[in-house]
């Protein structure tokens, strides 16, 4: 099913799935099947993000890959949760070994999790790549449903800020050390969109992202973790996760912040004392 009709079916169904919440049952769906990589589109991905024209696959580029089947799946009229206002609220990914682009990979997605949060519902999603049945890549993500919930002041909400294989003892919130200044034009959605394939309304243009709430379209929180990963330059680099924290309002200037080389990977993404994304990067363990 084409990726429009996917988002279209979503749509329909979301307001039917209004008010679900962390006990509903998740189905055992697990859909997926071989993606051939498209030479155009990768490159234009390479470009937009920052990353080389050659060699492997960026480490985040299968998520791209995987992104139709994930929407096919969260667009389910058995999924629990509206595909309509889904957030992303973080990513952890592993590569295990090198994709490159003439490789055709098997890619499945299953959805692993429903977790109550403050703001509402999160599921994970797992998305993994598979090599002449060797498991290459994997990653998880969180998308959260927001709705009203019972937490308040008399009780705490669950914990929020997950805990992942490449987490160290650095806090998310500590400022990092400013690396470098971007400045992000008015159609960066919509350049990443024609390249990921992921046209989300509320990336595309001010008059259909304040429809959903936002005074001007944001940013891909996808494209802002691939632009930090290509900034790091480390051809090492198998293993990355971030928590997108805010919302970046496009046209905008940010800063680019990491620890100095060679002391730490931890990375973020910020304007002013605000946060829009904090993360890691590593070595996938032995």
């Amino acid at each position: 099913m084409p990726l429009a009709l996917t988002l279209a079916r979503g749509a329909l169904t979301s307001p039917l799935k209004r008010g679900v919440h962390a006990d509903a049952e998740l189905p055992a769906t697990r859909i997926g099947g071989p993606v051939r990589i498209d030479p155009a589109r990768l490159a234009a991905y390479a470009r937009i993000c920052g990353f080389p024209g050659d060699g492997p696959l960026p480490l985040p580029y299968p998520h791209v890959l995987g992104f139709p089947l994930a929407m096919r799946l969260m667009a389910a009229r058995r999924f629990p949760l509206p595909l309509l206002g889904l957030v992303h609220t973080r990513i952890e990914i592993t590569g295990h070994r090198p994709l490159h682009p003439e490789d055709t990979p098997v890619l499945t997605v299953h959805a692993e999790a429903l977790t109550p949060h403050r703001r509402g519902t999160e599921v994970t999603v797992v998305t993994r790549a598979h090599r002449d049945g060797d498991l290459v890549w994997e990653s998880r993500s969180g998308y959260l449903a927001r709705h009203r919930t019972s937490y308040d002041t008399d009780r705490p909400a669950p914990e929020t800020r997950h805990r992942t294989a490449h987490d160290t003892d650095h806090r998310p919130d500590e400022p990092l050390p400013a690396v470098g200044t971007w400045q992000l034009p008015a159609d960066l959605g919509r350049r990443y969109g024609a390249a990921s394939g992921d046209r989300n309304p509320i990336h595309l243009h001010p008059l259909t992202a304040r429809a959903f709430g936002f005074p001007r379209a944001i940013a891909h929180g996808m494209w802002t973790f691939a632009r930090c990963l290509a900034e790091s330059a480390s051809p090492q680099l198998t293993a990355a996760s971030a928590e997108f924290r805010a919302p970046v309002l496009l046209p905008a200037s940010v800063t680019y912040a990491a620890e100095p080389a060679g002391s730490g990977t931890a990375f973020q993404l910020r304007s002013g004392d605000r946060i829009h994304l904090s993360g890691r990067t590593s070595a996938h363990p032995s």
